[in-house]
């Protein structure tokens, strides 16, 4: 009971700062985006919502990782350990998701700065694209000369668009974009967290068969965390199981993989329990290999002691 304790202290204060953690680099992030984005007027003001809803199933799958990895360490029984994952990963994760959805009514809690000033002659370039401003940026009507690759210059004396509105500026950036790993992890996490809400949005019901069938898959990885006598490498191999069941999570609620796998089931199964129906038979699968792994080796352990026990009688 005491290691059970110590779990649920240690899951309980990694979902707390990691949900934290998650939050504040979601606003740093944006505020660096913001300021690499040249004009700053360009940016658009981002909700605290949408940075927290982004950041809830980062911390649910780090926190379950974490806590697999220390129930390994603690050596506490298997059983035990994803049962209390499991409960504990519901109800932090039903908790946030609610109280996100009750601080959607909050104003958007990042605004973007006033525009950049400058000189006329400022270039503003983007890959092999640059717009050159005749006029201070300031000025939104002033001229303006724009290189698109492949086409010759064109030069804008007044930038309108259709009904005589005003064109802005785009949004180009400096520096590079970030490194394919990090952006797909960001993609996979945004859509993880846009299936969270919307299935939020749509009943209660949805939301919670859909987030139990997944911690109950991640909590059934405790194995993958016990492999080996090195933790550290348990960790970075249970983060790369992670990552695929992630990739997998993609997968699986693309609207065309969900539309395939409701036709070939012919509408025997609604469409949002397909997903659920899917994570619980992996969950059960990993479970009984646990099992049957762990009582092989039981049963070994036991045939070793008679051996040797018989061995010494002799």
């Amino acid at each position: 009971m005491k290691n059970l304790a110590r779990l649920t202290l240690f899951f309980s204060l990694c979902f707390l700062l990691l949900f934290i953690a998650s939050v504040l680099i979601g606003f740093l992030a944006y505020w660096i985006d913001m300021i690499r984005v040249v004009p700053a007027g360009a940016a658009e003001g981002m909700d605290a919502a949408a940075i927290a809803w982004k950041a809830l199933p980062v911390t649910m799958y780090l926190s379950i990782l974490l806590a697999l990895s220390y129930s390994a360490r603690q050596k506490i029984q298997i059983p035990l350990a994803l049962l209390c994952i499991f409960v504990l990963g519901c109800a932090f994760s039903a908790g946030g998701a609610l109280g996100i959805r009750r601080a959607e009514a909050l104003k958007p809690a990042i605004t973007p700065v006033s525009p950049i000033q400058g000189k006329p002659g400022l270039i503003l370039t983007q890959s092999n694209d640059a717009m050159i401003l005749l006029k201070s940026p300031s000025e939104p009507r002033g001229p303006r000369v724009v290189s698109l690759t492949g086409q010759p210059l064109i030069y804008q004396e007044v930038p309108l668009g259709p009904n005589n509105t005003i064109l802005k500026l785009p949004a180009l950036s400096f520096g590079e974009n970030a490194p394919w790993f990090v952006r797909s992890l960001e993609i996979d996490f945004s859509l993880c967290a846009g299936e969270l809400k919307e299935r939020l949005g749509t009943s209660i019901f949805s939301f919670g068969t859909y987030a139990a069938s997944l911690i109950l898959l991640l909590a059934s990885l405790r194995m993958l965390l016990e492999l080996s006598r090195w933790p550290l490498a348990n960790l970075f191999l249970g983060a790369l199981v992670f990552r695929l069941i992630l990739a997998l999570e993609t997968f699986l609620n693309a609207r065309e993989i969900n539309a395939l796998l409701g036709s070939y089931l012919s509408g025997r199964i609604p469409s949002m329990l397909i997903s659920p129906l899917v994570y619980c038979a992996l969950a059960v699968l990993v479970i009984i290999y646990t099992l049957l792994a762990r009582a092989a080796k039981n049963a070994a352990k036991a045939a070793g002691g008679l051996n040797a026990g018989g061995d010494a009688d002799e």
